[in-house]
């Protein structure tokens, strides 16, 4: 088997690969699951909320609102509509809880981001609401250690083809690190690019990927320095 060339350009996925996030979307549903009993069984309001969040995706995208608006839609649809006030007001803050959240990087992540510098040219890719992903990176003072950050609506192979040619790169030399399969590896391969996999604790049912990995898998973040050689090429494509 051929070993990849070393990357040029390692691109990092923001939520739940650098910092904390789906843990703090399960506990507010854990909260709204409790709001829904009157009318839904915990099961039964996971099941119709990952629906309608899918549906959505097209008008709302990702992210908290995203989120919040999903689930007013499914407690008024159940309800038939007669949502009491405080139930809404209860909802409301919940999302409020979740966007102003203090960002909790994961463990590992300067220092990898600061053995990297010289080495390879860093990007920032993540997804979601874009006013909220700008607030955490800025939030997390991570910003100024990449080369060029995208929050981008979605990650498809469309999406990485245009960051990969704008980098002025081959797809071959660009390595993608996050925790989503879904979104963060096979869009990437599809290009011929590399990408390796960090999965968090929990991972939202959208993101869910059944299928056997094929990609390397890490156990935390400070393993991806063994993609690069010590001193690194940088500015060559």
């Amino acid at each position: 088997m051929i070993e990849p060339a070393p990357p040029l350009v390692i691109a990092f996925d923001g939520d739940d690969t650098l910092w904390h996030s789906e843990v703090h979307f399960q506990a507010v549903q854990d909260r709204l699951r409790a709001l829904a009993a009157p009318w839904l069984s915990g099961e039964e309001l996971d099941r119709r909320l990952l629906a309608t969040e899918r549906a959505n995706l097209t008008r709302y995208g990702y992210g908290v609102k995203s989120f919040t608006l999903s689930s007013l839609e499914v407690l008024l649809d159940a309800s038939d509509g007669d949502l009491p006030g405080p139930a809404i007001g209860e909802l409301l803050g919940m999302a409020k809880e979740l966007l102003d959240h203090p960002v909790e990087l994961l463990d590992g992540v300067v220092e990898t981001l600061d053995s990297l510098a010289g080495r390879v040219r860093l990007v920032l890719i993540t997804k979601g609401d874009l006013f909220h992903q700008w607030c955490k990176i800025e939030a997390s003072g991570l910003g100024p250690r990449f080369e060029r950050t995208e929050v981008v609506p979605e990650k498809d192979p469309d999406t990485y083809r245009r960051i990969v040619t704008e980098l002025q790169i081959d797809p071959g030399r660009f390595l993608m690190v996050g925790n989503s399969a879904r979104s963060d590896i096979l869009p990437v391969l599809e290009l011929g690019g590399q990408a390796v996999q960090i999965p968090y604790e929990v991972t939202w049912a959208h993101e869910h990927h059944d299928d056997e990995a094929h990609w390397p898998v890490l156990e935390e973040i400070g393993e991806v320095l063994s993609y690069v050689p010590e001193t690194g090429a940088a500015g060559r494509r």
